[in-house]
């Protein structure tokens, strides 16, 4: 029982080092291991971006907190990879959400030249994003993500922890939302 228990529960911490919408206090701290490529990502990721608005209204905005983790698939998308390297890359210069729900949106277009078109429509500095970019600066920040992750038992993407308690239940907003609900409690 006690390795069940240790194997749906988030064994690396919220923390600053996260990227973050909200506070770490917030009543329910939502963290989701995704990958830009795989599209079951990309709906609960646009699936919670609805719920955190919807909660945000009725409850306040510190009541959710989401943090986003990376969890390229890389055996099974090619870009995957690339794609959360240029997440970092941009979130270097503040632009981290902006990118991530870019990249979400066009997910079937992740070769470099796109990632090069969506840094400069988001007005990042090109010449450091290369830089950056070609010389994988940010490749060991994700492999982090992707070790927490193997540690806390994901095993594939769409894995969400809900104030540290991995979600097991069906993947729509009604019942995404009445457990983020009840775990406030």
């Amino acid at each position: 029982m006690n390795n069940d228990r240790s194997r749906s529960s988030l064994l690396v911490p919220p923390s600053a080092q996260d990227w973050i919408q909200g506070v770490l206090s917030a009543k329910v701290v939502l963290v989701m291991y995704g990958d830009y490529q795989c599209s079951r990502s990309a709906n609960v990721y646009k699936m919670i971006k609805a719920i955190k608005r919807e909660l945000s209204a009725a409850f306040g905005e510190d009541y959710l907190c989401f943090i986003f983790r990376h969890f390229p698939q890389t055996q099974i998308y090619p870009h995957a990879q690339r794609a959360a390297q240029a997440a970092v890359a941009a979130a270097a210069q503040r632009k981290f959400w902006l990118m991530s729900d870019t990249l979400f949106d066009h997910q079937r277009r992740l070769e470099n030249g796109y990632l090069v078109e969506y840094a400069n429509d988001l007005g990042l500095d090109i010449p450091q994003f290369l830089k950056e970019l070609s010389k994988q600066v940010h490749v060991d920040r994700i492999n982090e993500d992707i070790e927490g992750g193997i540690e806390s038992g994901v095993t594939t993407t769409q894995a969400l922890f809900i104030n540290g308690i991995q979600y097991t239940g069906h993947w729509n907003t009604t019942e995404l939302m009445a457990t983020m609900i009840a775990a406030s409690y």
